[in-house]
């Protein structure tokens, strides 16, 4: 019950004096539905922690508004395309955010791969998408391709982080997804706490293509969370370019 609504009640005649118009509808309407159960529940942002707007959904308009981002989708020769020179061949290679160590922001990625914060991984899909969609060198885009997990691994988290964040940027884009073509034929541990030589050993040719027709002379962007040495983009690109491809890449955090 909120405070006017009691103060209403015990007080009619001063309350009425104070507040003129018929309150005691606002007050009903406005503890209808929905609004008790956030005023019992409130939605919080997922980001800082703050409480939700009710035009606001996952993260918040300040968190938004101080996205850390790259701008990298501006800029040839920029730093996560470094990371490819002499590996892989590609076309353009962009990062949204910037990533520090236990950053609310890492702090979104987190979510998403561990806790099931899907939504997180579609909204920032939709802002990546966005701001590639402003890019001249993202505008031909044939098709977004997430990278794909082990369907064991996919299994067990119950979804593909990557094709989450690609089913946001298909809606900004406007580009169709291609799952399934790419995929993962070998069941690799995780690239936590490994150096980048054994990161790259780690992935080496795990990925294939199942219908290489269907990539010949394409542009497609190729999806994943976060970069940070490149070995899985890199051995997923290798495929996607030995079939005919044109690659691009796109992740949601840059760890430097």
């Amino acid at each position: 019950m909120s405070f006017f609504f009691l103060a209403q009640l015990l007080f009619p005649k001063q309350f009425s004096y104070i507040f003129p118009w018929n309150y005691s509808r606002f007050s009903m309407k406005w503890l209808s539905g929905n609004t008790v159960f956030e005023l019992l529940f409130p939605r919080l942002c997922s980001c800082c922690g703050n409480r939700l707007l009710q035009s606001e959904s996952c993260i918040c308009s300040y968190c938004i508004f101080h996205f850390p981002k790259t701008h990298y989708h501006l800029l040839p020769d920029n730093p996560v395309e470094e990371i490819f020179w002499g590996r892989v061949k590609l076309k353009s290679a962009t990062a949204f955010l910037f990533f520090s160590k236990g950053s609310q922001y890492q702090k979104l990625i987190h979510q998403l791969k561990y806790q099931r914060g899907t939504d997180v991984g579609r909204i920032l899909g939709q802002h990546l998408g966005s701001d590639l969609s402003n890019s001249r060198r993202f505008f031909n885009i044939d098709y977004i391709i997430p990278v794909p997990l082990h369907p064991n691994k996919e299994k067990k988290r119950g979804y593909n982080q990557s094709l989450i964040i690609a089913e946001g940027m298909s809606l900004s884009m406007r580009k169709p997804i291609l799952d399934g073509n790419l995929y993962r034929k070998l069941e690799n541990p995780t690239q936590t706490r490994k150096n980048r030589f054994q990161r790259w050993k780690n992935v080496e040719g795990i990925f294939d293509v199942r219908n290489a027709t269907e990539l010949k002379l394409k542009h497609v962007l190729l999806i994943d969370d976060v970069i940070t040495t490149g070995s899985t983009l890199e051995a997923a690109c290798h495929p996607l370019v030995q079939a005919g491809a044109e690659v691009s890449i796109a992740t949601i955090g840059h760890v430097s």
